[in-house]
């Protein structure tokens, strides 16, 4: 009995030891990468591969039974429960969800795909003081993250709002939900975690990322060392000094933030965080003019080195949608060889000019300029002149209850005279617009 107690021990032991290993190899790769995959000796591969398990049976219902026609009270608060060998997984309102990726112009298929494929899912260790944890599928298309309980709540009460948002703003900056659930495990509680499309994607040529709130307080981070592959994301403070150049686009831009932000501000919300991220251009989309068929092909270039269109001119892009039926049109200022860019109420190409080029492209519907065509789900894209912004809203579930007043009634004292990220929802979106409004030229 005693042999057998010491041999328990033992195993405890070199359980203990072998995970301190692995979390100094972790601190060690951080320093190195960022972003590493979730192999066997992972502490987090057995739960990612319960998460592929189940998430690609979640996702084979909706194909297999798909939700047809407009949705209902039931949808919203349908709770779908499947038990897998070693976990029990549930999927929230998986009917809404499901609507919203067709609106998306992401298949079901294509979706189970990325959840499911044969590579390992990579975390993310970010500078972040969340204790959630952050995981992407292989091909970095999807980000997960675990929340807590109430923050999922609040985003179910709120989906049916959020979908209207969407809806009506196709090209909201707001992060886009993909799904919600919750895995149960044996000895080990219930997680509850959100699917989101990645904002940065994809990364491969992305020179700088930033994680911005409008606020002084916090908000540096260390930059890694020069020629490191460190992936290190900035905060405001480092932000300093630079600019978004998005010329003609700037105006929609600051318009969408201020939209944006007087919904968050509808739900009592702050402490969310606007994403940006930054590639140079490809020297042959460094096109001054701003004729409609340049701007269409600019959205049409590919993201890898080679930046080759990847599509005929002929052929329609897709995932393009429409948003308060405005499309994007140049003009030729007279007696110029300029061009200016503006929206107008939706016309197909052939009415806005007659240059061979324009009326080749005369099946596609154009406008905001945002997307990547070589994927059909919509993208946080915008190609300024000279360089290429993914941006995007995220963290919308920090409400300005009782705890923040307080938090801020204590950070007023402690911080007079500078500014922090804890203030009630309109000052907060009135100073993440400002900075919008100072960072763009």
């Amino acid at each position: 009995m005693a042999e057998e107690t010491d041999t328990q021990d033992t195993n405890m032991n070199q359980r203990t030891y072998t995970k301190r290993k692995f979390l100094w190899r972790v601190r060690q790769k951080w320093k190195l990468l960022g972003l590493f995959e979730i192999d066997q000796d992972h502490e987090f591969y057995d739960f990612t591969c319960m998460l592929k398990e189940g998430l690609t049976a979640a996702v084979q219902v909706s194909i297999d039974t798909p939700r047809l026609g407009l949705l209902n009270e039931p949808d919203f608060s349908a709770v779908l429960t499947q038990v897998h060998k070693g976990f029990e997984m549930k999927t929230f309102a998986g009917p809404v969800f499901a609507q919203f990726r067709r609106m998306l112009g992401m298949s079901e298929n294509d979706y189970q795909n990325s959840l499911s494929s044969e590579g390992f899912y990579l975390q993310f260790i970010s500078n972040s003081k969340s204790k959630a944890n952050f995981f992407l599928t292989n091909d970095k298309r999807i980000f997960l993250k675990t929340q807590e309980k109430r923050e999922i709540k609040f985003l179910l009460s709120n989906l049916r709002s959020y979908l209207q948002h969407m809806e009506r703003y196709p090209h909201s900056l707001l992060v886009k939900f993909l799904g919600v659930h919750s895995i149960k495990i044996p000895h080990e509680g219930k997680k509850y975690f959100i699917v989101m499309q990645s904002v940065f994607y994809p990364d491969e040529r992305i020179q700088a990322r930033y994680d911005i709130k409008g606020c002084q307080v916090s908000r540096w981070t260390e930059p890694a060392p020069e020629g490191s592959n460190i992936i290190v994301v900035f905060k405001d403070l480092n932000f300093e000094g630079s600019t978004i150049g998005l010329d003609q686009q700037r105006s929609w831009l600051v318009r969408q933030v201020n939209i944006d932000t007087e919904y968050l501000k509808s739900l009592n919300v702050l402490d969310y965080s606007l994403l940006v991220a930054h590639q140079p251009l490809h020297l042959d989309e460094r096109r001054q003019s701003w004729s409609l068929a340049n701007v269409i092909l600019r959205t049409k270039k590919s993201m890898t080195s080679g930046g080759s269109p990847s599509h005929s001119i002929g052929t329609p892009v897709p995932g393009l949608v429409e948003e308060e039926s405005t499309v994007l049109v140049s003009e030729v200022v007279s007696g110029t060889d300029k061009c200016h860019v503006k929206e107008v109420p939706r016309v197909t190409l052939s009415s806005v000019g007659s240059s061979g080029s324009e009326m080749e492209l005369a099946d596609v519907s154009v406008q905001n300029r945002r997307l990547l065509p070589n994927y059909k789900n919509s993208l946080h894209i915008i190609d300024g002149a000279q360089t290429r912004y993914f941006v995007g809203i995220i963290d919308i579930f920090t409400v300005y209850g009782f705890r923040k007043k307080l938090e801020y009634l204590w950070k007023s004292i402690r911080y007079r005279g500078q500014s922090f990220s804890t203030v009630n929802p309109d000052r907060y979106a009135k100073r993440l617009c400002q900075w919008v409004e100072d960072h763009t030229v």
